[in-house]
């Protein structure tokens, strides 16, 4: 019995101790946040909210990436023009929010975007943000082969494939701390690759390999990623969107591997004619 009595006022005394400072902490942030002297209150916030700033790229949640990407887009369209035409804008929004919902992450809430742009090119960023120049919807034959090309971008998405390499280049320039990352040096980092970034022999296969498959849930023919590729590639103008991608015939002749092994019964998007129809403003 005495042994639990002193137990208790020990424990008693210990809550005091600890007890007391806390409240006085409190207390003081109280009056700083709430008594206006000049200079300090300002500074104050962002002192307290600091934290809120870092990224640790290694386990970013689906609502960071999604944010990030936001702050991306707002960075981006300061360099790209966005094409404005409703008509185009709404037929890529049916096809890409198509794809979404049979992708690997279709709980993103994705956004696609017309940037217009005589390039042949296509890039996404995180959190579900993609975009495609008009240049690459008038060299598309028909709706399967841009369905395609989303899909492809997708499936970047899909693997985080962005996210790992900011996550490299922060650490390679010596800019990631045990702490993670300053948000505004993500957003630079994460612009700066999705513009620029050479693609790796990796990354490409397995965006090829997780578009293919949501192309296939889609209900799209497969053979439009292989006969765009290929197009592509007949060109001879080293057009933008492969530019940075390594080894295109071997991804084309792994795509038709992968469609001999496990052939789709999709066939939807092979009508050029209809395909025309739908991007008429762009010719």
């Amino acid at each position: 019995m005495m042994a639990w009595k002193g137990l208790m006022a020990n424990y008693r005394r210990w809550r005091r101790s600890w007890l007391y400072p806390i409240m006085s902490v409190v207390v003081a942030l109280s009056l700083c946040l709430s008594t206006p002297l000049p200079g300090r209150a300002v500074d104050l916030l962002p002192l307290l909210f600091q934290g809120a700033q870092i990224l640790q790229l290694s386990n970013i949640s689906s609502r960071q990436e999604v944010e990030l990407g936001k702050q991306m887009n707002d960075e981006l369209l300061g360099q790209v023009r966005l094409y404005r035409n409703a008509e185009v804008n709404r037929y890529v929004q049916e096809i890409g929010q198509r794809l979404a919902a049979n992708s690997d992450r279709p709980n993103l809430p994705f956004t696609f975007q017309v940037v217009e742009d005589n390039a042949v090119n296509a890039f996404a960023t995180t959190g579900g943000f993609v975009y495609l120049n008009t240049g690459l919807l008038k060299t598309a034959e028909n709706e399967a082969e841009l369905a395609s090309v989303i899909a492809h971008e997708i499936g970047h998405i899909g693997g985080k494939h962005l996210v790992k390499q900011m996550q490299q280049r922060a650490v390679a320039s010596g800019l990631a701390t045990v702490a993670g990352l300053d948000r505004n040096q993500a957003v630079g980092i994460g612009v700066d690759l999705a513009l620029n970034r050479p693609r790796s022999r990796q990354d490409e296969f397995d965006a090829d390999k997780r578009g293919l498959r949501t192309l296939a849930r889609a209900g799209y023919a497969q053979s439009g990623m292989v006969s765009f590729m290929q197009k592509l590639l007949s060109k001879g103008s080293g057009p933008t969107f492969l530019s940075t991608h390594p080894a295109t015939s071997d991804r084309i002749t792994n795509l038709k591997r992968a469609i001999n092994a496990q052939p789709s019964s999709g066939r939807d998007g092979l009508d050029n004619a209809a395909y025309r129809a739908r991007i008429r403003p762009l010719l």
